[in-house]
């Protein structure tokens, strides 16, 4: 190939990338005050050493359905439900023992929002909820812990791709009170999130 056609190949190949850029970002649809936006994300979390929890168990992977109501100057509401599964941090052949934990987080969040007129949607929050422990036994039994309560604080972004379909990427702390000590959970989450339109 000349020089000269892969020049204007390259060219038309910018060209191209550039105008489904324009195409997609033409697309998008901001959400405004008063639409409620319904996600999911894939998420990995780690316990700290420390309480009945973190002593005993590590880190492993879960889901979350999250539910956010914009709200005006820049705020928002949410209802978040969690499922996270950690593995025992040693592993044994004791019947007795407990070889994963099943927490189930349920809980109301505040956010404030940076950047709404734009695709990408920045954030802070702080939340408190309800932690619900079930732990499985190497016997294939399962035994509920007393449940707590916990509170939270996070960042993350919403990055518009389609319309009111984001990428909605965030990363929480949670301080888990149980049997009046305190559990500490490191969490980073990656989802969809899509604004129902009216």
């Amino acid at each position: 190939m000349k020089p000269s056609h892969a020049i204007v190949a390259v060219m038309g190949i910018v060209l191209l990338s550039w105008a489904a850029a324009a195409g997609a970002a033409s697309n998008i649809v901001l959400p405004r005050p008063g639409q409620v936006g319904i996600g999911i994300q894939g998420q990995a979390g780690t316990l700290l050493e420390s309480g009945d929890l973190g002593d005993l168990f590590s880190s492993g992977p879960g889901i979350a359905v999250r539910m956010r109501y914009r709200m005006r100057y820049e705020r928002a509401l949410g209802i978040t439900f969690e499922a996270q599964t950690f593995d025992a941090r040693e592993s044994s052949s004791s019947d007795t023992a407990a070889s994963k934990l099943n927490l189930i987080m349920s809980g109301f969040e505040v956010y404030q929002l940076f950047g709404t007129r734009t695709r990408t949607t920045r954030m802070v929050s702080v939340g408190i909820g309800i932690a619900q422990a079930s732990a499985k036994l190497n016997s294939d039994e399962t035994v509920f812990p007393d449940d707590g309560f916990y509170v939270n604080a996070g960042a993350g972004v919403e990055r518009f791709v389609w319309r009111s379909w984001a990428v909605d990427l965030s990363a929480r702390y949670f301080t888990i009170f149980q049997h009046g000590k305190t559990n500490h959970d490191f969490q980073a989450a990656l989802g969809l999130i899509f604004y129902a339109s009216y």
